[in-house]
């Protein structure tokens, strides 16, 4: 049976607000961010958990403990003044993530202090991307990781950020903008970037919200790609065209928590 737009608006609202609330946090990968203090260190600490966001919660969020353990939980200041890019660190050597090794995580460090040297932070380069392209998320993304890449890199390294405009879904920075972005008062989304519109971000679409997406009928395609990525979205902006990826926590709660 087909539900209407009405009921599925009402059914999604009920588990927002069900789910968006701070006792989500311990059990999520947003928790690693939120043990630290300064923008600095939550913005780079979010995007290199957000980085390693698959597989099981519990591995991620260990990892993401290990690895801010490596940086003395001061991410910033390791990146910018660590001699880990000599080769002498070695925990970022040895550090391991499924298929994101040490020469990934060092590559990474390596990036993020070019993007702080020398182009403002990380919500200088989003920001100024997501202005340059009106607002397209798609392009912004993928704008950001040509910087990422524009210094010397291990070719393995590249397929660690994703780009939409190859029609990837981009889930996990999709993810990580939504932390950075999005500012309810909930506290749980950061809301640490004001020059973005929450309005242009998309859903981070995996295997759970894109299942339970497609139980509800808000999407139609069968691939969880970048096309899937946008119909979703379009479709969650006509229940809140101003904050439509709030419904993230709608979907994933009913996928991971409620098996639904």
């Amino acid at each position: 049976m087909k539900l209407s737009q009405d009921t599925v608006k009402e059914f999604l609202e009920e588990k927002h607000d069900q789910y968006n609330r701070p006792d989500f946090i311990n059990s999520d990968p947003i928790s690693i961010p939120h043990s630290l203090d300064t923008k600095e260190d939550i913005e780079i600490a979010g995007f290199l958990v957000a980085t390693i966001a698959w597989g099981q919660r519990t591995t991620i969020i260990d990892n993401g403990h290990r690895l801010m353990n490596i940086m003395g939980s001061n991410p910033y200041d390791f990146i910018m003044s660590s001699s880990f890019h000599n080769g002498e660190n070695q925990g970022i050597k040895d550090f391991k993530h499924r298929t994101f090794n040490g020469e990934d995580c060092s590559f990474f460090l390596h990036s993020l202090k070019n993007i702080y040297t020398n182009h403002g932070g990380l919500e200088r380069v989003f920001t100024d991307f997501f202005t340059d392209h009106d607002g397209n998320g798609q392009k912004a993304i993928s704008a950001f990781k040509n910087l990422f890449f524009s210094i010397p890199f291990p070719k393995r390294t590249r397929k660690h950020v994703a780009d939409p405009l190859k029609n990837s879904s981009a889930k996990r920075i999709n993810m990580y903008l939504r932390w950075m972005v999005r500012n309810d008062g909930r506290g749980v989304d950061f809301g640490l970037w004001k020059g973005i519109d929450p309005a242009n971000l998309f859903l981070p679409l995996d295997a759970h919200t894109g299942n339970v997406s497609r139980k509800l009928g808000i999407l139609k395609r069968k691939q969880n790609d970048w096309k899937a990525v946008n119909e979703v979205t379009q479709n969650l902006k006509v229940f809140d065209p101003m904050d439509p990826v709030k419904y993230d926590y709608s979907l994933f709660g009913l996928g991971i928590f409620e098996k639904f």
